[in-house]
Parts: C-alpha cells; structure tokens; sequence
C-alpha cells in the first residue's frame, strides 16, 4: 500500500467510446486512414505503440459516416466483448477506433499518460464489469469509478522510465527471435531442398517402423508420464506444463515405452501431421492417437526426419495423404507413402548440427523471453506499490 493520493479516472481524462464499423467491405479498399478494431488490439495484447491495423479507411468514408480521429497517445481498452482479455493499448498514430473500444484522452496535468497506462494494465477490468445478452461489457460511468493512485510527477515519470527499459529489451529479444526463425526457415529449405544435389528420394515406410500408441486414460499422478497430442507444440517440440500419467505395470506397457530420439506423429484431429522428437528423460508412454516412428539409424538420423517434417514440402504431401470426410485420418499407411530425401549419413549430420545450433540459439531467446516477462510483471507491481529498491 501507498499514500499516494487517488482520483476517479473519470477525473483525470476524458473516456469516450469509437464509432460502429462500416459495413461497406468496399469502405476499406485503398483506405490510408487507419481503423482501429478488436482484433488489433487483441493481435497487441499490451503496446504502448499500436500502429498497425488490418483495414484502413477512406477519406470519403470518413466525411460520409462523420468517424472521428483519435490523437496518437490516446489509450485504448476493451469496453464490450473482450473486457475480461485485458488488452490495452496506446495508439502509436492517429486513427480511427471501432465502438466496441474505449478511449483515454485529454490526461488532465496530474498524469502522465503511460504511467497510467501502465497502472491500467494491472487491473483486471472485466471484474468492475457486467454481462449483457451474454456479452462482458463496462460501461463508461463505471470505468470513470475505477480509482486510479496519483504519485508525484516525477515519481510517475521514474516508473515510465523503469518500464520502458524493460519494454525496450523485450521488443529487442522479440526480434531477435524473429531474426532467428527467419535464419531456421531459410536455412531448412536450402539444405533440404534435394535440387541439384544427387539425392535418393524414399518414402518413409523404407526408412523407418510405425506403431500405434497405448490406450489409457490419463491421470494426474501415475509412474509414467503419457505423452498426448495436446503435449506437442507448433515446433514439435514437448510442452512440459499440464502433463498427465498413467499408473500401469512395466511389462505391460514396455511396447510403448519411449526411447530418446523416437518421433511421433499426431494421426488425427486438426493438428495431424505434426510430428514429435523425444528428448525426454522422464520414463514415458505414448497415446493411441499418436504414432511411433522408429527409423532405421543405419539409414537415417531421426531428427533430419523431424526437421523434414517443419518442411513446406512435408505439409504438402500431408495434406494430399490426409484422409477422413469429417474427422482428418493421417494413418500410418498414409505416413509411409511420404517421400524424404535421403542425403549420404556424414551430410545428414552436419544438416541437423547446422540447424540444431539455430534452433539452440532461439530456444535460449524464448527462454531470455519469459525471463524479461516475469521481470517487467515484478517491476510494475512493485513500482505501483511505491517500492523502489
């Protein structure tokens, strides 16, 4: 707590709301004014610069629907619809804002308006909030209740400029991360692309064995840990939170048990195709909705196959194997048909040591990531609380 004095926000700025959204698609076509909607914001979550929308409007359409234009610094938060998501934004340019959206101007002497826009972004809002039709909404008058603590100016501007500096660092590591991906892509399509280099072509069920997974339910505690499509993430990669066991006897699942460098592939559902390398060293048994592929190592390193499988070439094949009306069926007959170049073994390795060292390096940005997240929450809380040390 602090005895930093209060005020409504409804005191210290003006809150207004956007205006209804066109609904001539024609409207955007060539449009130079941008036209703020949820969907940006929610693509932002949290900026102090939003400055890119997805449709931009007509002058002619501005004078003709009298949509007015909000000053860049303005602040933006949900009002209706997405209240409890918590978004919130400062707007980076001048534009226009859709009605669903409430906007702060007009910050009255007392504030500085991204020390209050950090302030609003600790508070869940959605909770001053109420359901309409079965929509979350704010209404004005109760957000211009909200309470907002109001430090000395220079107290303010000491948080902004904490704050800022992490904000700095984060979007500097989010693009090195970008830079990253950008440098795996590139590299995964020139060194797998079998053009001009005297490859064997073979389809899986040459160069690898398949076998359907183990059905259980899964349990919180158990003595394996039981390895699910929802574990898989969009790298194929495992995600370690929210993990599941089975509780079952050693011989009985021996046939499932995982060994390092297996690959598993989800063969149903709107995630099929996407394919696991295991690297786990927590005993573990696989899913019957996942299936085991066990190359012959003779032949082929397994992880070149997961690699191949973040390939453009990989999904195309995929989808022309995919079967199912309804429900997509990515069998384990269909997994065999897929053709993947098959380099000499001393060029394989030097292909995944090549983009493994990528993959290494951008798994340690991820990681500098959330370290930068969890200090930037710690910072803003504690600096709210008047804590400074």
């Amino acid at each position: 707590m602090t005895n930093w004095p209060t005020k409504k926000l409804g005191e210290i700025c003006e809150i207004e709301g956007g205006d209804a959204a066109p609904q001539d698609k024609t409207i955007f076509e060539n449009g130079t004014i941008p036209f703020v909607r949820m969907q940006d914001l929610g693509r932002y979550h949290i900026t102090t610069n939003l400055i890119e929308t997805v449709d931009k409007i007509t002058n002619e359409a501005l004078q003709k629907f009298r949509l007015k234009i909000w000053p860049k610094g303005s602040i933006l938060l949900p009002r209706s619809g997405s209240v409890y998501m918590n978004h919130r934004a400062i707007l980076g340019i001048d534009a226009c804002v859709v009605s669903h959206i409430a906007i702060l101007t007009n910050f009255s002497k007392e504030i500085l308006n991204k020390y209050l826009f950090y302030y609003l972004t600790i508070l869940d809002i959605g909770r001053f909030g109420t359901q309409t039709t079965g929509i979350d909404s704010i209404s004005f008058s109760q957000l211009g209740r909200l309470k907002i603590p109001l430090p000395p100016l220079n107290i303010q501007q000491k948080i902004v400029e904490r704050l800022d500096a992490i904000k700095k660092a984060q979007e500097l590591n989010d693009k090195q991360i970008e830079l990253a991906e950008e440098l795996f892509q590139s590299l995964l399509h020139r060194e797998l692309d079998p053009k001009g280099k005297n490859w064997e072509m073979k389809r899986l069920g040459e160069v690898a064995n398949f076998q359907y997974g183990y059905t259980e339910s899964a349990k919180e505690r158990g003595n394996f840990c039981f390895i699910r499509i929802t574990d898989i993430d969009d790298n194929g990669e495992l995600i370690n939170l929210d993990k599941k066991y089975i509780q079952a006897d050693e011989k009985e699942v021996l046939p499932y048990i995982l060994e390092k460098s297996d690959l598993l592939i989800a063969r149903t559902g709107a995630t099929f195709g996407k394919m696991l390398y295991f690297d786990s060293v927590e005993p573990s048994v696989f899913a019957s909705y996942l299936i085991r592929v066990k190359p012959n190592k003779n032949i082929i390193i397994p992880k070149l196959i997961w690699l191949f499988s973040r390939t453009s070439d990989y999904w195309k094949q995929a989808w022309n194997l995919m079967t199912g009306s309804g429900q997509q069926q990515f069998n384990a007959n269909k997994i065999k048909r897929i053709k993947i170049p098959l380099p000499p073994l001393e060029t394989q390795q030097k292909i995944v040591e090549k983009l493994s060292a990528v993959q290494e390096y951008k798994k340690k940005l991820v990681q500098q990531k959330e370290l930068l997240k969890e200090l930037f929450e710690s910072v803003l809380h504690k600096s709210m609380a008047g804590k400074f040390d």
